[in-house]
């Protein structure tokens, strides 16, 4: 099934990167209409952002769930099938082969085709110094491949990766995937603890089919004002 998005404002997926539910509700009433989707990550999933999800979700908003799931295969799955009955859009794992394996088995036996699987390859905070540290061999890029790859192969609905590396993934996957990037910062934003970012246009340019932002429209002391500028920006790098 393809997850790609139809329109510019489907494209953008607005981190709820805030410690309550009253704040997160808060900031879907004010850029209600010009956001497609709303990701809730582990500070809110830690405070109630689970239930929420779902409320979110039984309201029709598109939700992501931001989860990144690691574990043995039995426990990945009972997780999914679970998740699967949440009516999230998004949801995502560390792309480890054997994990992906048991997500997407799990969610074939949960007869659910609109639960877009994510792989995440590489978190955007990381540099090269970070990987070598962690371990790995090798450039980032080569290892977002691999991970990207395997995804495809294993039928997931998309990747999770930094817009740096966009343009390769696309080459890599060509329309198998959705390619979805973190780290995307408006011009003149701060870049934060992100390192491999770009502005909202570069990265759809480069191959983003969905664009996650956070802080630059959390943070900002007008959310709908900031909001209504990348979705502007996004609209003329699609059109």
């Amino acid at each position: 099934m393809s997850f790609k998005p139809a329109t510019a404002k489907d494209r953008l997926i607005l981190a709820l990167d805030v410690p309550t539910v009253d704040e997160a509700r808060t900031i879907i009433s004010q850029t209600q209409g010009l956001i497609g989707t709303y990701k809730i990550g582990m500070q809110l999933q830690f405070a109630g952002g689970l239930a929420l999800a779902e409320e979110l979700a039984a309201e029709g908003h598109s939700i992501f769930l931001d989860v990144k799931l690691l574990d043995i295969d039995n426990t990945i799955a009972s997780a999914v099938k679970n998740v699967a009955k949440m009516g999230v859009k998004f949801m995502t794992l560390h792309a480890y082969p054997k994990a992906m394996r048991a997500a997407v088995g799990a969610l074939q036996e949960a007869g659910n085709k609109d639960l877009c699987l994510l792989g995440v390859t590489v978190l955007t905070s990381m540099d090269e110094a970070d990987l070598k540290a962690a371990g790995y061999v090798g450039p980032i890029a080569d290892l977002v491949v691999q991970r990207a790859a395997a995804a495809a192969e294993t039928g997931m609905g998309g990747i999770v990766c930094s817009p740096v590396e966009a343009e390769k993934m696309r080459a890599a996957v060509g329309d198998k995937l959705a390619i979805i990037t973190p780290g995307v910062r408006p011009s003149g934003s701060d870049a934060g603890d992100q390192k491999r970012i770009m502005t909202p246009a570069d990265a759809i340019r480069a191959g983003s089919d969905y664009l996650v932002i956070g802080r630059p429209i959390v943070q900002a002391s007008d959310r709908r004002a900031a909001a209504e500028a990348v979705l502007k920006e996004v609209e003329a790098a699609v059109s």
